[in-house]
């Protein structure tokens, strides 16, 4: 057996969100937080950030052969998942894929926006920096998401409330790929 203790990772990550689009920090950059003045730091989650990637592919195949003759990439879901640990209105508003907040002396409010199917949501950009090995930085950028899963806020007697949160990544364009990763090397 073969191991390199260095690539094993342990550790949290830090989620940001942006509008779409946004600009990108370099990747000569991924050791350093993002610009605050396009992402803003969710804070704190719970259970970690977890991005899946769920590949479909259709078989090809022919009456004379009886193996698989080959496959085709058919579809791909791109998933970001975490839970909120702190359940703010700005945070509502983030896995509601948008609406109004006010505030005044005293209160601060959130409604949702008034969509139809018609109308085009507004899209995030999301990025997660965790860790790539032992000590250097893996970047995760997703550059177009939309919160499509049903969310919870649950009040509890003896469980923390917490806000569960769901983002699928989205076709940008041709040239553009969905999501970019990058690692620090030194």
């Amino acid at each position: 057996m073969s191991l390199t203790a260095t690539n094993l990772t342990l550790g949290p990550a830090t989620l940001y969100t942006g509008t779409f689009p946004t600009e990108e920090p370099a990747d000569t950059a991924v050791n350093t937080a993002p610009a605050a003045s396009a992402w803003t730091d969710v804070g704190a989650t719970n259970d970690g950030v977890k991005l899946t990637v769920d590949q479909t592919y259709t078989e090809l195949e022919v009456d004379q052969v009886v193996d698989r003759v080959g496959s085709r990439l058919t579809k791909r879901d791109v998933m970001v998942e975490t839970t909120l640990a702190e359940p703010t209105l700005d945070n509502l508003k983030l896995v509601m894929n948008g609406g109004t907040t006010a505030s005044g002396a005293g209160f601060e409010s959130f409604e949702p926006s008034f969509a139809t199917s018609a109308t085009i949501p507004a899209y995030r950009a999301l990025l997660f920096d965790g860790y790539a090995d032992e000590s250097l930085r893996r970047r995760v950028i997703v550059r177009r998401a939309l919160s499509t899963d049903a969310f919870e806020v649950a009040y509890t007697k003896d469980t923390m409330t917490v806000l569960t949160a769901k983002w699928a990544a989205h076709y940008v364009s041709a040239s553009i790929a969905p999501i970019h990763i990058v690692d620090a090397t030194a």
